[in-house]
């Protein structure tokens, strides 16, 4: 698979509310299928557009590193994954890399689906 077919890959979400020791709230969201990506916040949204780019961040990592990412379903066909990195606040050189739809590639792994 190339690296913009695994930034498709759909992962499955999980958020909760979660009340601090201090009385405060965070809002705590994972794609618990992809190792360690999380995030939390006040704000859901933020909480949202911090887990997106770790996870566009990490895809990309693994894809370089010859790591194949989790691949629980298929890639979705009408997925744009440079205009999400863009909305994400991804830095500009892993977008130019998904733009360029670059042809890096890592070994098949077995799927799910």
């Amino acid at each position: 698979m190339r690296l913009i077919d695994y930034l498709c890959v759909p992962y499955r979400l999980e958020a909760a509310t979660t009340e601090l020791a201090d009385g405060s709230w965070v809002r705590r969201v994972a794609y618990p299928e992809l190792p360690e990506c999380t995030a939390e916040s006040t704000v859901v949204e933020d909480a949202l557009c911090q887990l997106e780019r770790r996870r566009v961040e990490m895809i990309v990592r693994m894809v370089g590193d010859g790591c194949a990412p989790p691949v629980p379903r298929p890639p979705l066909r009408d997925c744009d994954p440079a205009w999400v990195a863009r909305q994400v606040g991804v830095s500009p050189d892993l977008i130019a890399l998904i733009d360029r739809c670059d042809a890096t590639t890592v070994p098949e792994q077995e799927t799910n689906f």
